[in-house]
Order: structure tokens, then C-alpha cells, then sequence
């Protein structure tokens, strides 16, 4: 069971709601933007004016491409289309539903990892929809967020699904991101870099707002979906790899090959702003972008000492403080940031097999042809 120990602090939902009120003034500024670029612009567009951000191209022509890299991965997005109904979910039901099937300490894991994953994906979706895509001024790149928006609707789906086909109380799923505390401190790192490019008045165009949004976009891409996500698909994945929860396991799968597009993708932006604007990329910017990635490795470790303070599946915590160690020194390559933890490994090769593997082949072997919602699925 989820406890509720913890005092609920209210400082997520405000800001959550803020993002939704401020929704409509965020479209309405984005499409001001782009009327008034297509407006003022003189001539055809040129590959050279289309730059990722604070461009004087017009966003509404997608071609001629800039970005090469970018249209590709969003056809590769397009090509890797999957929906939660297409996962047969009898056999977690029969599993959930035996008292021997799980251990106490398997049934938190799940809990608290749908507790996490549940907000953590709408989340995204929000920061995408209502922030990010203002501020990348490149259409093919647009196009590749709108593609990625979509995906965490997907997730945020799929998610329901299993909570749903389970018989968990959504209630209690749900609101975990308020009411769990290592959930909650998650949540609390990453809503002001969402907060800064969702805001209506922020625009980009001065070195400091600039560095905000470089700021915000390496969080949101290297930290929350680079980093975060990971303990809980290591977890859920370690579970179907033992023959159980299969179902789940299989849209996890899903959802990680999504989120590794996501992250290459982002990581692409990233470098792109930097190579385009070498004065953002400091010393001093450098070293506080080391010291958020400290930060979300230990909010992390924290969280994988609450959803497994004994050790499950042959896993334990210092498994993962190693992995995030590891994961975390990525990041800091991928992006051109001296790693953090010298010699760290990687203790989860089997990880790897988890993305490279096509969508048609089916690790765990669950998929039916036919839709079937979990709530349609029979217990008995």
C-alpha cells in the first residue's frame, strides 16, 4: 500500500494549473509569433535563416530542411507507432489478482512506479505543448515535438491502462505524486525549469533568457526523461524478464524505446543551440549544469530506496546508485560535460536489448491482434 504518511504540500498543483490557465495565452503567443514572421518575411526561405531558435524564418514552411537529422527522427517516431489496447493484460490480472502471485515488496514496487509515471509523462506532454514548441523557432524540429507530445499522451495512456486492467485505486496512483515524498521531490526539481518555459512573457532573444532555455530544454531531456524514467523502467522491465507482470512490462518496453527517441532528439537541440551560440556554453554554466545532474542523482537513488527498501528481484538500491552514476556520466558526454563519477558501470546490461529491439518483435510476447480495454478484461 501507498503511504500517505508525508503531509500533502500544495506548491505542484498551483503550478500545474497555472500551466493550464496560462495555455490558451501561450497558443495565442506562439501563433502571433509565427503570423508575424510569415508576415514581415521578404522572399523564399533560406536554409541558413532557419535557425533552431530565434529564427527570422518563417515557421510555417517545413521546407527546405535545415535539419535533416530532425525530419529523420521523426519519421523513425512516426514508424514506431503503438497503443496500450494492443497489450493483452489477462495475464497481470490473474497475477495481481493471486494473493501468492507478487511479494508486499513487488506490489510497492508497481505502485509507487505507476504513482511516478502516471504525472511524470503528462508532465512532459505539458512542457512540450505549452512551453517548448513556442520557443524552437525551426519547423522540422516542430514537427518532431509534435510527434513527441503525442508519444506522451501514449504513455500517459498506457499508464491508465495498466492502473485500470489492475483494479488499483486511481485515487491513491494518481495523487501519489503529491502525497508520496520521494515522488514529490522528483516532481518539485523539475516544475521550475517547466514553470520558466511555459510562462506566457518569457521570450527568448538576450544570453540570459537564452541560457534559461538551454537550461530548462538539458533538464527536461537529460535529467527528467534521460535519467528519472530509468529506475522505473529497469524495474518494471527486471519484473517481466522473471515471467511476471508481462503485460506491463511489454508497454514499459514501449515506452523506453520512445523515450530513448525523445532523448536523442533532445540531445540533438541541445547541442545544435550550443553549436549555434557557443557564448551561452560557460564555464560557470557548465559547472551548475554538473551540479543539477548531482541533485537528480541523488532525488533518484532516494527513490529507488523507497520503492525497494529491501531489495527485489535480485535488485537493490546501490545496483541503482551505481546505474545512475553511470547514466548520468552519459548525459554529461552526450552533451560536452566532464563526467561526474569516475569509473562508475553499468550493472543492467540487459538494458540495451530493451531498445534495439523492433517494434514487431515482442520481448515478452503478449501482444493480440484486437483491442481490448483492461476495464472489458474479465477477473474471474
Amino acid at each position: 500500500m501507498l503511504s500517505f504518511d508525508d503531509e500533502i504540500t500544495p506548491s505542484i498543483a498551483p503550478a500545474i494549473r497555472m500551466g493550464a490557465m496560462n495555455s490558451a495565452t501561450s497558443m495565442l503567443s506562439s501563433t502571433s509569433t509565427a503570423t508575424q514572421t510569415a508576415s514581415t518575411g521578404t522572399g523564399r526561405v533560406r536554409v541558413e535563416d532557419k535557425r533552431i531558435i530565434n529564427s527570422r524564418a518563417d515557421v510555417n514552411q517545413l521546407v527546405p530542411f535545415k535539419y535533416k537529422w530532425a525530419w529523420e527522427k521523426y519519421l523513425a517516431a512516426c514508424a514506431n507507432h503503438w497503443m496500450p489496447q494492443e497489450v493483452n493484460m489477462s495475464a497481470d490480472i490473474a497475477l495481481w489478482k493471486n494473493p501468492n502471485g507478487l511479494t508486499e515488496d513487488e506490489r510497492r514496487l508497481v505502485k509507487r512506479n505507476l504513482g511516478f509515471f502516471t504525472t511524470a509523462d503528462s508532465l512532459a506532454a505539458n512542457n512540450i505543448a505549452l512551453g517548448t514548441y513556442r520557443h524552437i523557432t525551426n519547423p522540422e524540429c516542430r514537427q518532431f515535438l509534435l510527434r513527441q507530445a503525442f508519444e506522451e499522451a501514449i504513455h500517459t495512456h498506457a499508464y491508465q491502462y495498466i492502473v485500470e486492467s489492475l483494479g488499483l485505486d486511481e485515487g491513491e496512483v494518481f495523487n501519489a505524486y503529491h502525497e508520496i515524498q520521494s515522488i514529490r521531490d522528483k516532481d518539485e526539481f523539475l516544475i521550475p525549469f517547466i514553470e520558466t518555459l511555459t510562462d506566457p512573457d518569457f521570450k527568448t532573444g538576450t544570453p540570459e533568457a537564452d541560457q534559461k532555455l538551454l537550461r530548462s530544454l538539458i533538464v527536461f531531456a537529460c535529467i527528467m526523461e534521460g535519467l528519472f524514467f530509468y529506475v522505473g523502467f529497469v524495474q518494471i522491465l527486471a519484473l517481466g524478464r522473471q515471467n511476471k507482470m508481462t503485460g506491463a512490462a511489454e508497454q514499459y518496453q514501449y515506452i523506453l524505446r520512445d523515450e530513448s527517441m525523445h532523448l536523442n532528439f533532445g540531445v540533438d537541440v541541445i547541442n545544435q543551440i550550443k553549436l549555434e551560440n557557443p557564448h551561452l556554453w560557460t564555464p560557470e554554466f557548465r559547472a551548475e549544469i554538473q551540479g543539477l545532474f548531482q541533485k537528480a542523482v541523488d532525488l533518484e537513488y532516494r527513490y529507488a530506496e523507497d520503492t525497494m527498501p529491501r531489495g527485489v528481484l535480485g535488485l537493490n538500491s546501490g545496483m541503482f546508485k551505481e546505474y545512475l552514476r553511470f547514466i548520468a556520466n552519459r548525459r554529461c558526454q552526450q552533451i560536452g560535460i566532464d563526467v561526474l563519477f569516475q569509473g562508475a558501470t553499468n550493472p543492467f546490461p540487459w538494458m540495451a536489448e530493451m531498445i534495439d529491439l523492433k517494434k514487431e518483435k515482442n520481448f515478452f510476447e503478449t501482444r493480440v491482434t484486437e483491442y481490448q480495454s483492461g476495464g472489458a478484461l474479465s477477473w474471474d
